[in-house]
C-alpha cells in the first residue's frame, strides 16, 4: 500500500490573519481552570477541594468509572473555585498560579525495562492518560483495551490553525521518547501523517510509519487517515494522539515533570499582530488577546480551537485543555437587504450561483460568524459529498443519527467518525444543520446502548 494519500474531495477556507511564523511567551497568567467538559463522557470525582495548595502533575479529580485515570493541575498553586451546576455537576476548576511553578516529580521513566503494563501505569497516574482518544466513539481511550493501530497527524489543514511543522520544532527528543513508549501499546503501527514536501520533526522520529498527504482541508483530519489507512470496524479500536501532547507526554518521560505548556496561534481578521504565543493548557485567554490582539469593546467572537471546530469563549475565558488556536473573527451579528439576491464576492462558496469565490482560489477573506440563513429541514443539494472524503453516505449518517438507527448507524461506518469530520459539511449546509452536534449525539447513544 502506498504510504501517499492524496484527498481530492474538500474545501480549503482562506481566512484573513494568518499567525506569523514567530514565537512570544504570553503574559504569565495568575489564573488557570480545568474543564471536565473538556473531557468528553468523563464522570470526574474530586479528589481536592477549594484552599488546597495544589503542586503541577497532582491530581485534581479521576474517572468514576476508572478511578486510575486521573486529570492533573496544569500549574502549581492554590484552588479558589470548584464551580458548580445542576445536581452539583463540575463544571470547571479554578486555580491561582504560583508566580514560580513546582512540579511533582515522577521520575525519569525506564525505558530499558518498559513493559506496556509499566507505560500505561505512568502515563495513567501522570495525568497524561487523557492525550490518548479512541475511535470509536472519539472519548478518551480505554486504558482496558489494545488498539489495533495509533494514528497521528502531523498536517494541519483547518482554517487558520496552527502549523504543526512549526511548533514541533527543536521537539524531537520529546516525540521520539513518546514515540518509543508508546509503541509498547499495541502490536500494529503508529502511523503519522505529514504534509507533502514538508520539513517535519516526524522525518527523522524512527519506530513510525510515515505517510505523505496532500489536498484540501480535510486531508489533515485524523479521521481522514485512518478512513484510508486502516478503517475502523465493528469490535475494533484505534488511538490518535495529537502532536503537542506526545510532546508533553515525552517531556514527562524524560524529566518526570508534567509540563502543560502549550504554543498556541493566535490568528483572526480582528487580531493587530497574529503570531504564535507560549502559554499553558488552560490560562486565560485575556493575557494574550488584550496585550496583542483586539480592542475590549470589538465586536468580535473568540473561539477556543478553529473556526470549524473550536468552542466560542468569553473575553475572560480560558484556552481548551486540547486546543493550541485561538481565533478571533467579527461577530455576524448584522444582516444584508436582499443578500439572497445579488452577486456574492466577499464569501466563500461551493457553487456558482452567484458566487464567484471559484474565480479567486486564493483569495483570502474576512468571514464573520452569521449563518446567511436560518435552520430548516436538510434540503438535498449534494453538496455535502463535495467535501466530504471518508467513504462513507454523509447525509445518510447523519439521518440515521436523527431518528436513532443504531443499526443503521453502524453499517454506515459509524465506529470511525467523530464530530470534526462533519465541520465541512456543516459549513456547506444550506439547512443551517447542526452536523456536529448530530454527530455527537449519535456516537454518545452508541456507547451508551452498545459500548
Amino acid at each position: 500500500m502506498s504510504n501517499d494519500i492524496r484527498i481530492k474531495k474538500g474545501l480549503d477556507i482562506k481566512l484573513q490573519g494568518e499567525a506569523e511564523k514567530a514565537i512570544s511567551t504570553a503574559i504569565f497568567s495568575n489564573f488557570c481552570t480545568v474543564k471536565p467538559s473538556d473531557f468528553h463522557s468523563i464522570i470526574p470525582k474530586l479528589v481536592t477541594k477549594e484552599g488546597v495548595k495544589i503542586k503541577a502533575g497532582e491530581p485534581l479529580f479521576y474517572n468514576k468509572t476508572n478511578k486510575e485515570m486521573l486529570f492533573v493541575s496544569p500549574v502549581s498553586g492554590e484552588v479558589i473555585e470548584v464551580r458548580r451546576g445542576e445536581k452539583r455537576k463540575i463544571l470547571s476548576i479554578k486555580l491561582r498560579a504560583d508566580q514560580q511553578q513546582v512540579f511533582k516529580d515522577f521520575g525519569v521513566f525506564d525505558f530499558n525495562n518498559a513493559t506496556a503494563q509499566t507505560v500505561k501505569e505512568h502515563l495513567l497516574a501522570s495525568g497524561c492518560w487523557p492525550f490518548i482518544k479512541q475511535r470509536p466513539y472519539d472519548v478518551i481511550a480505554n486504558p482496558e483495551k489494545q488498539p489495533k493501530a495509533i494514528f497521528v497527524s502531523g498536517h494541519a489543514t483547518a482554517p487558520l490553525v496552527a502549523d504543526t511543522d512549526f511548533i514541533l520544532q527543536g521537539k524531537e527528543a520529546q516525540l521520539q521518547a513518546a514515540i518509543t513508549a508508546i509503541k509498547k501499546l499495541t502490536d500494529g503501527q503508529i502511523h503519522v501523517s505529514v504534509g507533502k514536501k514538508a520539513v517535519s520533526a516526524f522525518n527523522n522520529i524512527e519506530e513510525i510509519t510515515l505517510h505523505t498527504v496532500s489536498g484540501p482541508h480535510p486531508s489533515g483530519n485524523v479521521g481522514t487517515q485512518i478512513n484510508k489507512i486502516d478503517p475502523v470496524n465493528k469490535g475494533e479500536v484505534v488511538w490518535i494522539i495529537a502532536p503537542q501532547d506526545l510532546v508533553i507526554i515525552g517531556d514527562l518521560l524524560l524529566t518526570g515533570k508534567f509540563n502543560a505548556e502549550r504554543i498556541v496561534a493566535m490568528a483572526g481578521a480582528m487580531v493587530k499582530k497574529p503570531r504564535y504565543f507560549k502559554t499553558i493548557i488552560g490560562s486565560e485567554v485575556a493575557t494574550m488577546i488584550y496585550d496583542n490582539g483586539i480592542e475590549k469593546d470589538a465586536n468580535a467572537r473568540i473561539i477556543s480551537g478553529n473556526v470549524l471546530t473550536g468552542t466560542k469563549i468569553a473575553p475572560d475565558g480560558y484556552l481548551g485543555y486540547y486546543d493550541n488556536t485561538l481565533t478571533i473573527i467579527p461577530e455576524g451579528n448584522d444582516y444584508e437587504l436582499f443578500g439572497w439576491n445579488k452577486p456574492v464576492f466577499n464569501k466563500v462558496s461551493t457553487t456558482r450561483a452567484m458566487t464567484f469565490s471559484w474565480l479567486f482560489p486564493k483569495k483570502k477573506y474576512n468571514l464573520n460568524t452569521n449563518t446567511n440563513g436560518e435552520h430548516r429541514a436538510f434540503v438535498l443539494t449534494c453538496q455535502y459529498e463535495e467535501v466530504f472524503p471518508l467513504d462513507i453516505l454523509p447525509m445518510q449518517i447523519l439521518k440515521a443519527c436523527m431518528y436513532q438507527d443504531l443499526d443503521e448507524m453502524e453499517a454506515l461506518g459509524m465506529y470511525e467518525v467523530a464530530p470534526e469530520d462533519f465541520a465541512l459539511t456543516e459549513f456547506v449546509c444550506v439547512s443551517k444543520q447542526p452536523h456536529q452536534e448530530i454527530i455527537r449525539k449519535g456516537l454518545d447513544l452508541m456507547l451508551k446502548e452498545i459500548g
